[in-house]
């Protein structure tokens, strides 16, 4: 009898597996090589698996050693074609709003909001792109940003050295938590009822995680950390729209906007847009600083450059305690360098998601309409074809190159249209941030820390520093 079952069991197993598999590739085209996995799941399990620094996803890697450099895939419920090719990234990333559109899986919309800025597409995106150019644009940085974001750098390295030991991850991530969320919408932790940085962690703990909301588990841990987030943005929102106090901030001209007749923005887009800005630049940019923290730490030489660097900027000064001016920034070459090649072996978000809007041909294989694309840049990053000894921190190899553009084969801060909006922000605090602490301060690190990669994010955790003023 048990056997009977069993073969039942086999049987059924096998046949819905052949059905899962006849259906998930039909194609009006060839399709690229590659393996669906298993029904309902596909290769789901595999690909949330985590992984070191300064490597290529294996579940990447074990692919593209079997099929080439387009693959296909399926992991949460998504069908998927992995480009790991140069010349189709950019032919993917110039097709956007064509061929291709942004695109991520509907529990990645769940966490980030349906009204997020990555949910729109044409005029919609390029509106609320142009929105947070007011906050972080050019102009804004060459003046009363460059003043704040020294004087916040400055005030946390003094707090820092104050305490003695600290974990950059985590004294980083409050620096640039606290700065945004008053510039964003004026609110101090410190001075909160609700904590609004506690819920951003029980967000951050689950982001990566396999899509099950169910209690105990990291994705509904996530979705709680956003709702609760949310609710605290939702509450300043309503309060300040009772207010006729200018708050100089982001939030006032969320309002204004939201107060127009032919709004383009409405409520539920301005929280969502708050939540999504609040995360991009505290989490992803003090990731950055913490690697950044470890490989100057790990290449002395490096670091002695970048102490030439800036002590030549002092020298410079007529006094050499006053705050870094917009000219000394850019004067800082090789501290662009050091950036550039911090984020090319880092790739903090090694993943970049389209959806093929029709058929799309490529070097002989049919992408179809509705399937996900799959943009690796760390394969490129890490790639002897692109780079010498593509491992090693070098911060020489970007010598004579442009330090300030995306390419080909560096997509750091994304491609296309879609290229970060924060990208020169975000380099201006790690500048800032280098600036003072190789000038200002002795440090030391105490505690290697532990690099965690899952297939979206990188979490560097436990870098600890023993640092003191000069």
């Amino acid at each position: 009898m048990w056997v009977f079952v069993l073969c039942l069991t086999a049987l059924f197993v096998m046949l819905s597996h052949w059905i899962y598999t006849q259906r998930s590739t039909r194609c009006n085209g060839k399709l690229p090589p590659g393996s669906m996995g298993y029904p309902i799941i596909g290769e789901t399990i595999e690909f949330f698996s985590p992984y070191s620094l300064h490597d290529i996803p294996p579940f990447v890697r074990k692919r593209m050693t079997r099929y080439g450099s387009l693959f296909r895939t399926n992991f949460v419920g998504r069908n998927v074609v992995v480009s790991t090719d140069p010349e189709i990234n950019h032919f993917i990333f110039q097709q956007e709003g064509t061929s291709f559109l942004i695109s991520y899986t509907q529990s990645f919309n769940e966490i980030f909001g349906q009204q997020s800025l990555i949910s729109y597409h044409g005029m919609v995106h390029k509106y609320l792109r142009n929105l947070i150019l007011q906050l972080v644009g050019p102009e804004n940085l060459k003046g009363k940003l460059m003043y704040e974001i020294n004087e916040a750098t400055h005030r946390h390295l003094h707090s820092w050295a104050r305490h003695g030991t600290v974990d950059i991850k985590e004294v980083t991530s409050e620096m640039i938590f606290e700065y945004f969320a008053k510039k964003l919408i004026s609110y101090d932790e410190s001075k909160a009822s609700r904590k609004l940085r506690e819920n951003y962690k029980a967000f951050m703990d689950g982001l990566i995680s396999f899509p099950l909301n169910i209690p105990g588990t990291a994705y509904h841990a996530c979705l709680q950390g956003r709702k609760n987030a949310t609710k605290v943005i939702k509450d300043i929102f309503e309060e300040r729209k009772k207010s006729t106090t200018p708050h100089q901030d982001f939030l006032d001209l969320l309002l204004e906007e939201v107060r127009k007749e032919d709004k383009i923005l409405n409520e539920a887009i301005a929280v969502d847009l708050v939540f999504m800005l609040l995360f991009a630049t505290h989490e992803t940019t003090s990731s950055a600083m913490t690697l950044l923290t470890k490989f100057i730490s790990d290449h002395p030489a490096v670091l002695a450059e970048l102490v030439k660097e800036h002590e030549t900027i002092l020298r410079s000064r007529d006094n050499e305690d006053g705050e870094i001016t917009w000219q000394e920034y850019k004067s800082m070459t090789f501290t662009h360098m050091v950036i550039n090649e911090a984020v090319r072996l880092a790739n903090i978000v090694p993943g970049i998601f389209r959806k093929a809007l029709k058929d799309v041909e490529v070097k002989g294989y049919t992408i179809p309409a509705g399937w996900t694309v799959m943009v690796v840049p760390s394969v490129l990053h890490l790639s002897p074809t692109e780079y010498d000894d593509p491992l090693a921190f070098n911060p020489w190899r970007w010598k004579g190159k442009d330090l300030h553009a995306g390419s080909k084969t560096f997509m750091a801060f994304g491609g296309g249209v879609r290229l970060c909006v924060g990208a020169d922000i975000a380099k201006l605090l790690m500048a800032s941030f280098l600036h003072y602490l190789i000038t200002k301060y002795r440090w030391t690190v105490t505690k290697g820390g532990d690099i965690i990669r899952k297939p979206g994010l990188v979490f560097p955790n436990g870098l600890h520093i023993k640092i003191s003023e000069k």
